[in-house]
């Protein structure tokens, strides 16, 4: 049977000879390689600087550490996004203050953020929600308007922009994930890109333990200094030479999710109780992670049904995500969220399934998923 699944990492012989090459060498951290990465990000983001990371996570946590915020402040972050939105901020000792979506985009609902802002408000968490864009000329005025940070959680984001401009560079640091059903894969790792110097300096600093002097600075072997507090977030020789080569695949991958996007887009949208959440306007432009149905209420109690059929068919799915963040049993233990408090999350995060349109799939293969989708539903 036919064997679609949701997301696959689509490498070559060009990864394999590099990762010998590198495991060869014996210089697996400290190396060429993740700087290569860099170098390679930064031009394709046209941001001023990209630091390679261990994670995504690894970033936001980063940031927020290295803009002492801490215990008793308070970061706006969306209440329809990944657990580790809200993780980095927990672990830096700080509360997440969770806003509602849109209903169209799965977006942080903008008109909501301003009732949330307190005196203990430091920084705005924005998720570009499956890679679609949230209106950043927006949020950068209410962030100036209360003196607040920007973070951009833009790993689901690669290859999105607005304006033009890409995303993750309207706030003051924009995070990326390389897990691997992503746009590009390293296996595991994250690049914060920032057009801030001294964010880039500290954050440079703090992924490797606070060590004034990187292992190729030294004019001695061992011999440094440690001026500030850090952690070890950097990513190794190994992740970053497999990011290197799907650095150069990037722009084809880029130009496949659209074309498989409106194949599917072109073919579902007449279908009446369901929705396609948007993906585009005239202002940006979204990577195309996947597509996102909203079953309408004739099939959203049936939803495991028709997801079970879907994969029974050999149709690979996903959900994002499978409850609002704030409803999730630690958060709402903590915090006391009651289930009726984010609705439109709920609706997302409920009625929702995630369709894959990455570079592994062909247009026999979308022809494919559109018709058994059709032959379900009407079913």
């Amino acid at each position: 049977m036919i064997r679609l699944p949701f997301g696959k990492p689509i490498v070559s012989n060009n990864e394999f000879n590099s990762v010998l090459n590198v495991l060869k060498s014996g210089k697996y951290v400290h190396g060429k390689k993740t700087e290569e990465f860099e170098k390679l990000f930064k031009k394709f983001t046209n941001s001023k600087y990209a630091i390679t990371l261990s994670s995504c996570t690894a970033g936001m946590h980063l940031f927020y550490f290295a803009c002492n915020i801490s215990r008793g402040d308070e970061v706006i972050v969306p209440a329809q996004t990944h657990v580790a939105t809200a993780h980095a901020v927990e672990l830096v000792g700080a509360k997440p203050v969770f806003v509602d979506c849109e209903l169209d985009t799965g977006n942080i609902d903008i008109k909501q953020i301003e009732k949330k802002i307190t005196k203990r408000t430091k920084a705005i968490a924005v998720v570009h929600f499956l890679g679609v864009p949230v209106n950043m000329i927006e949020i950068r005025k209410i962030a100036k308007k209360y003196k607040l940070l920007i973070l951009e959680d833009c790993a689901l984001a690669l290859g999105s922009n607005i304006r033009g401009k890409h995303s993750g560079l309207f706030g003051d640091s924009g995070v990326f994930s390389f897990y691997p059903v992503k746009h590009i894969t390293t296996a595991e790792g994250g690049m914060l890109v920032t057009n801030n110097k001294t964010i880039a300096e500290k954050i440079k600093s703090k992924k490797a333990f606070g060590v004034d002097k990187n292992y190729n600075q030294r004019n001695f072997p061992g011999k440094y200094d440690v001026k500030e507090l850090g952690l070890n977030y950097r990513m190794s020789e190994i992740h970053g030479c497999i990011g290197v080569e799907q650095m150069k695949k990037l722009k084809k991958f880029l130009k496949l999710r659209k074309r498989n996007f409106s194949f599917l887009y072109n073919r579902l949208k007449k279908l009446k109780n369901i929705k396609i959440l948007k993906n585009k306007n005239k202002h940006f432009v979204s990577g195309n992670y996947c597509m996102c149905l909203i079953l309408g209420k004739k099939y959203a109690k049936k939803r495991t049904k028709i997801i079970r059929e879907l994969n029974d068919n050999g149709i690979g799915t996903s959900i994002y995500y499978p409850k609002p963040v704030p409803l999730m049993t630690y958060y709402k233990k903590k915090y006391n969220y009651k289930t009726n408090q984010f609705k439109n999350a709920s609706i997302i995060s409920e009625h929702s399934i995630a369709l894959p349109v990455g570079p592994h799939l062909n247009l026999k293969n979308l022809n494919y998923i559109q018709n058994k989708i059709k032959k379900i539903i009407k079913d």
